[in-house]
C-alpha cells in the first residue's frame, strides 16, 4: 500500500487489549501509524489532542460507549470531520453491522459512520474499508 508522504495515522479504539495489539499489528504492517484509547472518554482527548485521519471505534466499552463517544465527536466542529470505522460484534438479527449505523446516529442528524465492520475481522475486508475510507469520505460502506 503506497500512503505518499504522509503516513495516516488511525486512532483504534477498543477496550480488548488482544484486539487493540491485532489493530495496530495489521495497521503498522500496511503503512499506517496508529495510536489508541480503551474507552471514549480516552478517544475524545486523543481525537482532540492527535487529530488522527480515522477512528476504528468499538460500540461497547467503558465509561463512555462507542454510541456516545460516535455524537460527542460529530457535535464538535473541531473534529467532527474525522472519518469512522465502526468496528463491533454487536449486530442486528440478520449480523448487519449497518442499522448500527443508523442507531448511533439517532434522532439528532448526525452523519453515518463511514464505515462499519462486523467482529471477527476479515483481515482483507478490513483493510479494504480503512483504504477505502481514507481515499474519500462518503455514506457508510458495509462489509
Amino acid at each position: 500500500m503506497d500512503n505518499g508522504n504522509t503516513t495516516k495515522r488511525i486512532l483504534i479504539m477498543d477496550d480488548e487489549p488482544d484486539i487493540v495489539t491485532y489493530f495496530e499489528t495489521l495497521l503498522n504492517d500496511n503503512g499506517y501509524a496508529t495510536l489508541s484509547a480503551e474507552d471514549g472518554i480516552e478517544g475524545l482527548e486523543k481525537a482532540r489532542n492527535e487529530k488522527p485521519d480515522l477512528i476504528t471505534l468499538d460500540i461497547s466499552m467503558p465509561k463512555k460507549s462507542g454510541v456516545r463517544f460516535y455524537r460527542e465527536l460529530k457535535s464538535d466542529p473541531e473534529i467532527s470531520s474525522i472519518p469512522v470505522i465502526i468496528v463491533t460484534a454487536v449486530t442486528d438479527d440478520a449480523g448487519d453491522p449497518y442499522s448500527l449505523g443508523e442507531l448511533i446516529q439517532g434522532s439528532e442528524s448526525l452523519p453515518a459512520p463511514q464505515g462499519c465492520v462486523s467482529k471477527p475481522i476479515d483481515r482483507d475486508n478490513f483493510l479494504a474499508v480503512i483504504e477505502k475510507t481514507l481515499a474519500s469520505t462518503g455514506s457508510c460502506q458495509v462489509s
